[in-house]
């Protein structure tokens, strides 16, 4: 059977996992349009067959309208540190933008919406895997900007009739095709280890080597950007008029900082140099997520699991772009 062609706008779509989401959208031969105002984005990411709004989300209202089945919301500033130092930068373009869709959303009927919230929102968690019934108390205002949004997206839903996912990822890598992870500055952990491997920086750094586990390094939950978007386009198809669903995004499996080293090193055959460094404040041991709700509600299964897969398409993406003098 033949999937009914629907029209999607993709908000933050000329980013990292919202080009791959649009870019998974295009294949499956829905029409998309791309709205990004290339603060972090890329023009050049924006999938071909796209259509490119450049703008800001605070102004969707002049350009969404009924001809759209769905909205897939990525649109959001999401460095850490950056919330702490410069938090009403994020509650302006996090919560206000947001708040601002929301309303274009409900003045033009558009009743469908993905947002890509985060495992941030649960702050330090108190036992792994970490399930969506767990506390929420986000550590930097990035997260709790992100919260803020899914209490909105609830209250939306409610009072409106809004059918809503919020899928929160824990730690996305990877690369699809020409699509992969160029973040200024670049915070995660493994393209910042294939920039050793390229010879773009000395050494990758440990903060910390005393937490309690097997190598006393943190261990995290990767998962594959391609996985994720898959996540998406099921979310759309299981969502309900009325409901706010939350299904965390992961594996389910925890990788240390020293296996995803090691595993850098087999993948690109380059000796990737350590220094350990002062545990950073606010890091937890263990992040690993609980994936069974989107399993079961969404049916999905993460098809990418092995964390050699995941590096070897980031190393061939990060390759790429190095060899053809970027960044």
């Amino acid at each position: 059977m033949t999937e009914a062609v629907q029209r999607y706008l993709v908000t933050g779509g000329a980013g990292y996992v919202g080009s791959v989401v649009a870019a998974h959208l295009l294949e499956r031969g829905h029409r998309v349009t791309v709205l990004d105002d290339l603060s972090t984005g890329f023009a050049e990411a924006v999938p071909a067959g796209a259509e490119f709004i450049e703008g800001r989300i605070q102004d969707a209202a002049r350009w969404l309208d009924d001809s759209y089945d769905g909205v897939l919301h990525f649109a959001a500033f999401s460095q850490v540190g950056e919330s702490v130092a410069k938090p009403e930068k994020y509650w302006e373009n996090n919560v206000g933008g947001s708040m601002a869709l929301l309303a274009a959303m409900r003045s033009a009927g558009v009743r469908r919406l993905v947002f890509s919230s985060t495992a941030a929102t649960y702050g330090e968690p108190e036992t792994v895997p970490i399930t969506e019934t767990a506390p929420t108390a986000p550590t930097s205002p990035y997260g709790a900007s992100k919260l803020a949004v899914d209490h909105m997206i609830g209250g939306e839903c409610t009072a409106h009739g809004l059918a809503a996912v919020s899928l929160r990822y824990f730690n996305v890598a990877g690369a699809y095709g020409s699509l992969g992870e160029r973040h200024e500055p670049e915070s995660h952990l493994i393209p910042l280890v294939l920039q050793v491997a390229l010879g773009g920086r000395e050494a990758i750094s440990v903060y910390g080597d005393d937490y309690p586990t097997p190598d006393g390094t943190c261990v995290r939950d990767y998962i594959h950007v391609a996985d994720l978007a898959e996540a998406h386009l099921l979310a759309l198809d299981a969502m309900t008029a009325g409901e706010h669903l939350i299904c965390n995004l992961g594996n389910g499996n925890g990788f240390s900082v020293r296996e995803v080293v090691e595993t850098v090193r087999k993948v690109t055959g380059h000796p990737i140099p350590e220094i350990t460094a002062p545990r950073r404040a606010g890091d937890p041991a263990v992040l690993v997520a609980s994936a069974e709700a989107a399993r079961e509600r969404l049916g999905w299964t993460p098809s990418r699991p092995d964390l050699a897969d995941v590096v070897a398409d980031a190393w061939d993406f990060a390759r790429a772009r190095h060899e053809g003098g970027l960044a």
